[in-house]
């Protein structure tokens, strides 16, 4: 056995015996940083190890040696990666390798001072493929010199030298090597490096975006569409503000504390079932509804926040003047219904169908999918409802029913509830779908005294959340599940209230 590979079986042994007994349980937590930090420098050496045996053999011969069609296969018998690793060492090896001449003599490598840092242990394969990744792309553009700065650089940074300190930085030396840096923060001074010595490479990088742009909706499968596509940097850029101002739980929202309640006069009066009578203020000292302004339970990950998120910009684009017409209409969504199965789905509260009812089935032309009648009803509430009458497939009747709030009333509505009307939600009522409290199928008006502003996901989840809402001389009122609100009572939203008076613990002085 060679001596190379005798170390190596002692470098076995010692991890080996780290490993050994539960050695590691008893680490405190100082002392698992610092196994850490040893463990990486570990790692990196063997990626340099696995690295420099590729690359100083014959890049065609050895792979056929071992039996393996090629560098890729032999890697993932030899080391067990995947192929993508496998593909990521190779193209390590390829900048690193260093070609011999016709005198038998090594070549310097395409990378040399990054191919010494990697062998110091300073740079593994991720860090060398980030720092060479930028620089690789332009290349050819580059001078011999420009080359030569980008590796000595780069290889500087990978060493900790005039990443964080430099000389005046608490008496240290300029020289001093700095905290390591990451992968990403070699990617970021290639990126930084690239640019400045190809300050045009960007109108080809540019005309690549262009071409590489696209979107695709894929067909339905399990009840649900995939989309796949490159977004330019700057339709990504608006798309991720757009969702982080729909998102942010700190946007504009109503001053703060936030929602706030104004007493609910004549409760009993008001209409809806379950109406209760109770007397005196909903807003006191210490009231536990008021002192958290999101006190709203929301179970949504993050990444079904952006979908709900991104139906809301769909929508509001939709009913956008400046949007382009579709047959002569706005491009909204159609969702169609057996009249006997949005009837039978209507049983459930607010209107949105799909409990208690009898059931069925409502499509979408656009998608092909069979959707809960609940779909259809909350599609409906703020749209227009037109009714097909057809006998045995001739169709001898069509009517509409204008049940879409106007413009006029969408602002009235809008000012006087200023945003979403479940408490602790803040999307402004702009942005919102204008629910109708009553519905229009149950002789609902389409009316501001029966129009209240719901964002696109409390409207399509009102009927299963456990929130009420009901109209109480044309001002709404609210009344919350029980885990919000264990007296279940109906509650003015603040803001909804004409007249704003500050609560009573803000309003002392002294």
């Amino acid at each position: 056995m060679n001596s190379t590979a005798e170390l190596l079986d002692r470098v076995i042994a010692d991890l080996d015996t780290v490993l050994s007994d539960d050695a590691l349980a008893g680490l405190s937590d100082a002392d698992r940083v610092t196994v850490l930090q040893g463990a990486g420098a570990v790692f990196r050496r063997a990626e340099a190890v696995i690295v420099e045996t590729i690359a100083t053999g014959d890049a065609a011969d050895f792979p056929h040696s071992a039996g393996c069609r090629g560098l890729n296969e032999l890697l993932q018998r030899t080391v067990s990666v995947d192929v993508r690793g496998a593909s990521r060492v190779d193209k390590v090896v390829d900048l690193v390798r260093r070609p011999v001449s016709l005198a038998g003599e090594r070549m310097p490598a395409r990378w040399s001072e990054l191919r010494l840092a990697l062998l110091d242990g300073v740079v593994g394969v991720a860090g060398f493929l980030a720092a060479t990744g930028p620089i690789e792309k332009v290349w050819d553009r580059l001078t011999v010199d420009q080359r030569l700065a980008a590796d000595v650089a780069l290889a500087g940074c990978a060493r900790g030298h005039g990443v964080v300190v430099g000389a005046d930085d608490e008496g240290l030396e300029a020289d001093e090597p700095g905290p390591a840096p990451t992968p990403q923060d070699l990617k970021a001074l290639a990126e930084d490096l690239a640019s400045m010595f190809d300050p045009d490479g960007e109108e080809p990088k540019d005309e690549d975006s262009r071409r590489r742009r696209g979107i695709t909706i894929g067909r339905l499968t399990d009840g649900v569409h995939a989309i796949r596509g490159y977004l330019t940097p700057d339709v990504a850029a608006q798309l991720q503000l757009i969702l982080d101002a729909i998102l942010n739980p700190k946007g504009d929202g109503p001053p703060m504390p936030g929602v706030h309640f104004a007493p609910s006069e004549g409760a009993g009066a008001g209409a809806g079932a379950g109406a209760d009578t109770d007397a005196g203020p909903d807003v006191e000292d210490g009231d536990p509804f008021n002192s958290d302004p999101r006190c709203v339970l929301d179970d949504r990950s993050a990444s079904q926040k952006r979908h709900d998120a991104l139906a809301m910009v769909f929508a509001i684009a939709a009913r956008h003047n400046d949007m382009p017409t579709l047959g002569g209409s706005a491009p909204v969504l159609v969702v169609n219904v057996d009249a006997t199965d949005l009837v039978g789905g209507m049983g459930g509260k607010g209107g949105m169908g799909g409990v208690g009812g009898n059931g069925g089935w409502a499509t979408i032309p656009g998608s092909g999918a069979h959707v809960p009648v609940s779909v259809a009803a909350h599609v409906g509430c703020a749209g227009t409802i037109q009714r097909v009458l057809v006998d045995e497939g001739r169709i001898i009747g069509i009517t509409t029913t204008d049940r879409i709030f106007t413009v006029h009333q969408r602002r009235a509505i809008i000012a006087r509830d200023k945003e979403c009307l479940i408490p602790g939600c803040h999307v402004p009522a702009s942005w919102c779908e204008i629910h109708h409290v009553v519905e229009h199928a149950r002789g609902g008006p389409t009316h501001t005294d029966n129009g209240v502003p719901l964002c696109w996901w409390h409207h399509r989840s009102l009927g299963t959340s456990g929130w009420e809402i009901r109209m109480q001389a044309g001002l709404p009122q609210v009344r919350g599940p029980g885990w919000w609100d264990p007296d279940e009572r109906w509650r003015t939203p603040r803001l909804s209230v004409a007249r704003l008076t500050l609560p009573a613990p803000l309003t002392r002085t002294g």
